[in-house]
């Protein structure tokens, strides 16, 4: 069982912490809350594949930090962890890749294995500190973002019942029929975009005291959130819109867009999968020769498909057993959805 004593510890234990973290909403509200915790160090968000390696070695040389906590990264590189030189605390729950001098928190790790969301992992390290009522709304953001009711909801539905109606029981209903889902979706697209822009978004997030600030625009810091999320959201309508003319009655939806639209893929496949439960979904973002996707399904798991579609093939993949990524040469994508439907 994931030791939470353990993991608030080390962030207490720690000066000057250096924070890597997954540019998806969940990635986000685990730093969202360890940073507000803390009140001190520095991050640095990892954009696309969630993967640490050499490249992110100037971070720490920049910062100089005391630990390097990893939140919501699928994958690190041995070399990185061995010239980094300090202690790093990961805190994930993909599944766990072979590696050592890491101390990990993870809860595939148990028996039996668990899923929980970094988030609620991050959450539950707190949550007997007087603290974790300032940051209570940004943990079930975070959790039902990553398709996951925490035990703790209707204590929540009591405290913000407008935010979640008590009724809903279901982390997908919550998602796209709630006012967390919006949340949800505001935190997920501000971290699109030029960095400066994301660096000014995130910043304007740490300052953000009560929802209310964005979904009502109660501060300076809440409008300028909501209108930095307007214009994304337009992007993103207009492809969901495009993404609806490829549903038939295939039971795949398969749908490809170019690298000059911003990079909507998992927001994409997570609504088509919501609101067509049968099929299986594959959203594609065409860049540098590759095709970046991410892979949805309610009733097949995914994972293992994936992983022997790739045999052969020139790319990589991994996730949840529902809901993954992968990146896949474009000349071999059709082989790749080939392979995947032979095993269907």
């Amino acid at each position: 069982m994931v030791n939470y004593v353990a993991l608030k510890a080390e962030l207490d234990s720690c000066k000057n912490p250096l924070f890597f973290f997954h540019d998806d909403t969940d990635g986000l509200c685990s730093f969202l809350q360890f940073y507000k915790y803390k009140k001190e160090g520095h991050w640095t968000i990892v954009k696309s594949r969630p993967h640490i390696d050499e490249n992110f070695l100037r971070r720490v040389e920049e910062y100089d930090p005391g630990k390097i906590f990893v939140l919501d990264i699928a994958e690190i590189e041995q070399d990185f962890i061995d010239k980094a030189k300090r202690p790093i605390i990961w805190v994930d729950h993909h599944e766990p890749p072979e590696c050592e001098g890491v101390k990990r928190f993870n809860p595939r790790l148990d028996t039996p294995p668990q899923n929980i969301p970094t988030t609620l992992l991050c959450y539950n390290a707190l949550e007997n500190d007087s603290f974790a009522q300032e940051i209570q709304w940004i943990a079930m953001v975070g959790t039902v973002a990553d398709w996951h009711i925490p035990e703790w909801k209707d204590i929540f539905c009591q405290r913000y019942p407008d935010l979640l109606d008590k009724k809903i029981t279901r982390p997908e209903v919550a998602l796209f029929e709630s006012q967390v889902g919006k949340l949800a979706r505001i935190f997920q697209f501000v971290t699109k975009g030029p960095m400066p822009d994301v660096k000014k978004n995130i910043a304007a997030l740490l300052k953000i005291k009560d929802p209310y600030e964005i979904l009502h625009q109660t501060t300076e810091t809440g409008a300028y959130l909501s209108r930095r999320f307007a214009p994304i959201n337009k992007q993103y309508e207009e492809l969901w819109k495009e993404l609806q003319q490829c549903i038939g009655k295939d039971k795949f939806i398969v749908f490809t867009y170019s690298e000059n639209k911003t990079s909507f893929t998992a927001e994409l496949a997570t609504e088509a999968i919501y609101r067509n439960p049968e099929k299986i979904v594959v959203v594609c973002r065409e860049k540098s020769g590759e095709m970046r996707c991410s892979l949805r399904s309610s009733g097949v798991q995914i994972l293992p498909l994936i992983k022997k579609a790739l045999v052969g093939i020139q790319g990589y993949g991994g996730g949840h057993e529902y809901a993954c990524g992968a990146g896949i040469k474009k000349e071999d994508f059709e082989r790749f959805l080939v392979n995947i439907r032979e095993q269907l």
